[in-house]
């Protein structure tokens, strides 16, 4: 169920917090909000409309965009203060706190569903994941792709190791891919629909089709503890998104298209597939962020266990 204004106040009214442009503006207010996003999904749209921008608005904060290619980097960023806030997939925030990133998970998005997949070319002999032992693999390391990549392979049957990753920037990945130089490529929208435009090609899974975790919003967890009624209030903006998001999907592909640069057409591949919400971290979600966490630690990807609850944020009560 997708987190409306409503119910998102109640979450954090729960905890003292109040969503209010007034409790933004009673606490010490940032001369600057450095917001990270990368080509695709709610918070290009929320960029678009200005919808932070207004909300924070009363109290003075310049909103600043910072584009990023992939979740890692965005992660880096975060970790060192250089941005403040930010949406990745499910994989980058585990392995930055299993680097002992300065980061907090302080809602959910929804999940990559469709948009994330991995992608042969139409005339290769691969047809199914089984059939991607031995063969070479383009994908992000640390990217929510990675894990995409890892899930479905042991639903196959197979082991991580029975392929050869080749970690690869989205960009690099693309060229790789068009030029066979990699025998598939796990992705994510709009370089998955980009692909799927320059390439005759088969999707043998989808993210949707394989594994049930969620994307994240993310803050650096000293910002989010001096300055919480500004993250609340993001978050009340990107529901707010959300809402008009989910019934306005031409005009979603226009907003993106022109955020982006991206062509509209694939846009619109992107935006018809892409799902718009904003989720309290509940229970389950949790859990599910934790066995991934736990199957990355298991195949040795990241150097130690984490719980990823340490690093759920907890607005403090006012």
């Amino acid at each position: 169920m997708m987190l409306t204004r409503r119910r998102l106040s109640a979450l954090f009214l729960g905890v003292g917090l109040s969503l209010t442009t007034g409790a933004i503006a009673q606490e010490a207010a940032p001369k600057e909000f450095h917001i990270g996003y990368q080509k695709i999904g709610l918070i290009v749209v929320a960029r678009q409309q200005g919808a932070i921008e207004k909300r924070l608005a009363a109290q003075s904060t310049k909103v600043q965009w910072v584009e990023f290619q992939a979740g890692p980097p965005l992660l880096e960023a975060l970790n060192a203060g250089s941005i403040d806030f930010g949406y990745t997939g499910d994989a980058p925030p585990i392995f930055s706190q299993a680097a002992g990133g300065n980061l907090v998970y302080v809602s959910a998005a929804a999940p990559s569903g469709d948009g994330e997949a991995i992608l042969v070319k139409e005339d290769s002999a691969i047809h199914s994941i089984a059939d991607l032992k031995g063969r070479k693999v383009a994908v992000g390391r640390g990217t929510s792709a990675h894990n995409l990549l890892v899930a479905a392979l042991e639903k196959a049957g197979l082991n991580f190791s029975d392929v050869t990753p080749a970690y690869l920037s989205p960009a690099d990945a693309g060229s790789a891919f068009a030029n066979d130089s990699v025998d598939a490529w796990a992705i994510w929208d709009p370089y998955f629909a980009i692909g799927q435009a320059r390439n005759r090609t088969r999707v043998l899974t989808t993210s949707g089709r394989t594994i049930d975790v969620s994307a994240y919003f993310l803050a650096n967890r000293t910002f989010a503890g001096k300055y919480p009624g500004v993250i609340a209030g993001t978050l009340t903006a990107l529901s707010e998104t959300a809402s008009w998001a989910d019934a306005h999907r031409d005009e979603v592909a226009r907003a993106l298209a022109s955020v982006t640069g991206i062509p509209y057409e694939i846009q619109k591949v992107a935006a018809d597939r892409t799902q718009f919400a904003v989720h309290p971290l509940s229970d389950a979600i949790q859990s599910s962020q934790q066995a991934t966490a736990d199957r990355f630690h298991r195949l040795g990807l990241i150097p130690r266990a984490i719980n990823v609850r340490d690093a759920v944020w907890a607005p403090p009560p006012t």
